[in-house]
């Protein structure tokens, strides 16, 4: 799996720069088979090497991991076992954040949320490593591509790597929007029926 270990560090190194993550925070995972590569706990991105991403099973034990593991494997896996995820990116953006103390959903400001399946849920703050977050995540995640959760920061998913990571990228400007709005006034919303015409919209975009 070189060239998914490859391509979790290349991202990895993207989240400090793209606002995503401060210092060693957040973590990237693909999966392949019954595989996942995973980013290793507490190691600074740019010092990483394809050997160092970790490999462990859909259960989340270690396969080929000469250091620890991220400590949000349970997430990881808890995502891909509810989802048909190919990739999992976890991040600590700043007004992602910021949003999750204050309310228990970012709502339809542009129709960009179309992207994320819609408005994106809160989910109750909950330690990080645990079941009880990966719970809480996945439970967040229904007919969603995105999480906001409290206190913590924000989990996307994709069918591979680019696109949970341009959902990680579209949901923090969307957050960031929704907080400069509210600095002016109270934001006007789409309804249910103009996000629901966008992701249909969405369907024929991009080349084929």
């Amino acid at each position: 799996m070189r060239e998914e270990r490859e391509a979790v560090i290349a991202y990895s190194r993207r989240m400090a720069g793209d606002g995503l993550a401060v210092g060693t925070s957040g973590n990237v995972s693909v999966r392949a088979g019954d595989l996942i590569a995973i980013t290793p706990t507490g190691v600074a991105y740019d010092d990483l090497t394809a050997a160092d991403v970790c490999l462990v099973d859909l259960d989340g034990e270690p396969v080929e991991a000469r250091l620890r593991p991220s400590s949000e494997v349970p997430m990881h896996t808890a995502v891909y076992a509810a989802t048909d995820a190919g990739a999992v990116v976890h991040t600590h953006p700043l007004h992602a954040t910021a949003l999750s103390l204050l309310v228990d959903e970012l709502p339809g400001v542009h129709y960009l949320i179309a992207l994320l399946g819609g408005p994106v849920r809160v989910v109750p703050y909950a330690p990080y490593g645990t079941e009880e977050l990966a719970r809480l995540g996945v439970e967040g995640l229904a007919d969603r591509t995105a999480v906001i959760l409290a206190n913590h920061g924000a989990t996307t998913y994709g069918a591979h790597l680019e696109q949970a990571y341009t959902r990680s990228i579209y949901l923090e400007w969307l957050c960031r929007l929704w907080a400069q709005a509210r600095t002016l006034g109270e934001p006007r919303l789409l309804d249910a029926d103009q996000l629901e015409a966008a992701r249909v919209a969405f369907g024929g975009y991009g080349q084929r």
